[in-house]
């Protein structure tokens, strides 16, 4: 059976970085029929000019609505996708050339109704871009929480890099008005709507990630991250899991050790030195720079404190006082008009 795709990536004025995904698509190897759609989201800066710049070079389509967020964005995608597999990017992503052929011979081989991959960096990166790279991937950090194995029990796609095949999708009714969150809560979703559902992991569907940010945006995201869990996890009561949890317990044991210090206890604290010292170990043999694995700690710290900030406030006024999530934290939301 020959396979097909419909690549859909939701912007918000940020017309340079699709200009850079479709030079990235340019040089795509082309092993299988596919469309790209780009959904502006109530851009003041829109990308329209830059997709008709590429009109001739791929089969690319635009599409304008008022901003309704990246969930409604991709819904709308989904509506008008032409092919079999819904493949939805975020447009600060770049594909390598291996990307479609990839993952058109892992799906060839062994079909799946859902599947994500991985990111990287890039060589010509920032140290701060690559630091923040090792924390949002490497298994001592919350990167692990997702799951990063064939197998298809934990694994969590994320939206940056996310194929589903279009008429489950449609079915399922697609992403909730939440952002962000939307994707964890979308696999939550398909699990209970078909416990045969069958999602993996393809390790060569890598794009590379440029994860534009400053520290104070990054704990912002990371903030918001740690606040929609809770959120999402109350939508869909057994979806629990103690990873979940693990950057609280982080946090509190942190400022715990700490105190014990000035009580003449230090166990607790070289404790913490010793993940450092792991830290350290791992980012310098994955990124080859001492800089970056000294920012690694810092960007390490933001995540865990952050998200764990973030998951205490959403848990305790969500999950304890009981308020209605659309109430409290009414920015995580958009009109579903």
């Amino acid at each position: 059976m020959k396979l097909s795709y419909s690549f859909i990536v939701p912007v918000f004025n940020r017309p340079q970085e699709i200009r850079e995904l479709l030079t990235s698509f340019v040089s795509l190897k082309k092993v299988a029929d596919f469309e790209l759609i780009i959904v502006e989201d109530g851009s003041e800066e829109t990308s329209e000019e830059i997709v008709k710049e590429y009109k001739d070079s791929l089969p690319v389509r635009y599409r304008f609505q008022e901003n309704q967020g990246p969930g409604k964005a991709r819904n709308l995608g989904a509506e008008i996708a032409q092919y079999d597999y819904l493949i939805f990017l975020d447009s600060d992503v770049l594909l390598v050339q291996d990307y479609l052929m990839n993952i058109n011979d892992h799906l060839s081989k062994m079909a799946l109704d859902c599947f994500g991959g991985p990111d990287k960096d890039h060589e010509m990166f920032s140290h701060l871009q690559k630091a923040v790279d090792f924390s949002m991937t490497s298994f001592l950090t919350t990167g692990g929480i997702r799951g990063k194995n064939e197998s298809t029990k934990d694994y969590e796609p994320r939206s940056f890099n996310l194929g589903i095949k279009k008429e489950l999708f449609r079915k399922i009714g697609g992403f909730a008005q939440i952002h962000p969150g939307e994707d964890p809560e979308l696999i939550m979703r398909l699990r209970k709507h078909k416990t045969s559902v069958r999602i993996g992991y393809i390790s060569s569907a890598q794009v590379i990630h440029k994860r534009r940010i400053s520290i104070k945006k990054f704990a912002k995201q990371i903030y918001k991250f740690g606040l929609v869990r809770p959120i999402i996890s109350s939508w869909h009561p057994g979806a629990d899991h103690i990873t979940f949890y693990f950057p609280v317990a982080f946090s509190v044991g942190f400022i715990i050790s700490l105190f014990s210090m000035l009580l003449g206890y230090y166990s607790p604290v070289l404790l913490y030195f010793a993940y450092i010292f792991a830290l350290l170990t791992e980012c310098l043999y994955k990124k080859g720079n001492w800089l970056i694995s000294l920012l690694s700690i810092l960007t390490t710290y933001i995540q865990f404190f952050s998200y764990g900030a973030g998951f205490l406030n959403s848990y305790v006024r969500i999950r304890v006082c009981g308020n209605k999530a659309e109430s409290v934290f009414p920015h995580l939301f958009f009109s579903t008009k």
